[in-house]
């Protein structure tokens, strides 16, 4: 297979175009199936083994990661996570695209970051067709209980991701979003402040 092709592949992928499994076979090599693995059944106590698995796995992984097993990754190594990021169990990435996590992001057990989509037509899922555009999720956001996040979405700067929700369309900074399809219901304010304390409401 020449470098053209593999360029003239990536140039689709990029561009959110369908490609097929044949097609991105060369990639394989990409994927971290044996080090996920490996991470899923390390004992909780090796915390410097768990470490470097981490950076092996993921393109970039900031410091003080807090990653609960199991996880699963369709790559790994197009998941980009920067520092003080807690992730719940059973956290899936599929990552035939980037994903970019920021600082201080907290994910709640069972969420699915999936950047990639099939065809509705079933002719065109032959040799499993699909499409892939990168997920941003940005500095401060918390991600509630089995949340689902579509291709090409970006969550702003410190919103909140109601439980349950499946959010298909990009959500702005310091706002609370929930539902199927995931909406704006307020934003985040600074009488939030002042909740769940001894002097709050």
């Amino acid at each position: 297979m020449s470098h053209a092709y593999e360029e003239d592949v990536l140039a689709r992928i990029g561009k959110g175009l369908l490609y097929s499994e044949s097609e991105a076979a060369f990639q394989a090599p990409r994927r971290r199936t044996e080090q996920i693995f490996e991470y899923n059944h390390t004992p909780p106590g090796e915390t410097e083994r768990r470490r470097s698995l981490l950076v092996a796995i993921f393109g970039s992984v900031g410091q003080r990661t807090v990653l609960l097993p199991p996880f699963h990754a369709g790559f790994g190594s197009n998941v980009h996570i920067g520092d003080d990021f807690f992730g719940n169990v059973n956290l899936t990435f599929v990552d035939d695209v980037d994903i970019r996590i920021g600082d201080g992001v907290m994910i709640a057990p069972s969420v699915t970051l999936t950047t990639t989509g099939h065809p509705v037509h079933p002719s065109r899922r032959v040799d499993f067709a699909r499409f892939s555009e990168p997920i941003v999720i940005e500095d401060k956001v918390w991600i509630g209980s089995n949340v689902v996040v579509l291709p090409g979405v970006r969550i702003g700067y410190g919103s909140v991701i109601g439980a349950g929700s499946v959010v298909s369309r990009s959500i702005p900074p310091m706002t609370v979003a929930v539902g199927t399809p995931c909406r704006v219901v307020r934003p985040i304010t600074d009488d939030d402040l002042t909740t769940r304390t001894a002097g709050g409401s």
